[in-house]
């Protein structure tokens, strides 16, 4: 089953069209969406469109740039909210030293409290790490019982080192497809059973889409980048991301 594991379908950029952007991704044979949840609004979102459609999940978080609005009742609406079981995963969460939206110590504190409601709530976390790779390792250290994925990896071998050897997983985007993309060792060293695809719509769309507005019917476009950097066929591949999707997010994506 081909799965797309990361889409911001809350994002503006589908306003107009949403419904019809979906209907593209089932007919282009994607079998399930998870959406991402990096705000209460974007995560609201989500769990609407999960109530109508059982092939698409959603996730619970609060993005790094938003850090700096942490309250007591964030974290009870978080703590709820990842009860629910249209919320496959807690994020996308994790700290971002690029942008700097919010002081680097509250992301960090922030992060972690994420992270202990993931693994009170027994869901996986996706992370963003921009800039901040020793950092994030550090978290994910400090947290051996929750699983991660490291979303749209394009960080330096000593976090992939870390998150593999904790026993994480890896997404790969479509930037796997940029001609800057320089990072196809790491594509490779990724265990088959770790290994996961995505888009990030709207955004890094795959060439020949570069340029324009990314949707979750190209998730196709980088598993056959993927496959073609491992020496693989397409179809087994995307075969063997599916089935580690349905295990690292469970019931709600093993059974679409």
């Amino acid at each position: 089953m081909l799965v797309d594991t990361h889409c911001h379908l809350g994002d503006a950029a589908f306003s107009a069209d949403r419904a019809e952007v979906t209907g593209r991704a089932f007919d282009a044979g994607v079998g399930h969406l998870v959406v991402v949840g990096e705000s209460r609004a974007s995560t609201e979102l989500g769990l609407a469109l999960a109530a109508g459609e059982s092939r698409i999940s959603t996730t619970a978080g609060l993005h790094p740039h938003d850090a700096r609005t942490w309250t007591d009742e964030t974290e009870a609406w978080l703590s709820s909210t990842l009860q629910d079981p249209r919320v496959v995963a807690c994020g996308e969460i994790g700290l971002d030293y690029h942008y700097d939206h919010s002081p680097r110590d509250t992301q960090r504190r922030v992060f972690e409290r994420q992270m202990a409601l993931a693994g009170a709530a027994g869901k996986p976390v996706v992370i963003h790490a921009r800039e901040a790779d020793a950092d994030v390792a550090a978290v994910l250290r400090a947290f051996p019982g929750v699983t991660a994925i490291l979303h749209s990896f394009s960080s330096g071998a000593d976090l992939f080192d870390a998150g593999v050897g904790l026993g994480h997983y890896v997404s790969f985007s479509g930037m796997v497809t940029f001609r800057s993309w320089n990072l196809d060792d790491l594509v490779r060293a990724t265990p088959t059973d770790r290994l996961l695809v995505e888009t990030d719509a709207p955004y890094l769309a795959p060439v020949p889409h570069r340029g324009h507005r990314n949707e979750p019917a190209f998730v196709r476009l980088v598993a056959e980048r993927v496959a073609t950097v491992r020496g693989e066929g397409a179809g087994g591949l995307i075969e063997r991301t599916g089935a580690n999707a349905g295990r690292v997010f469970g019931p709600r994506v093993q059974s679409a």
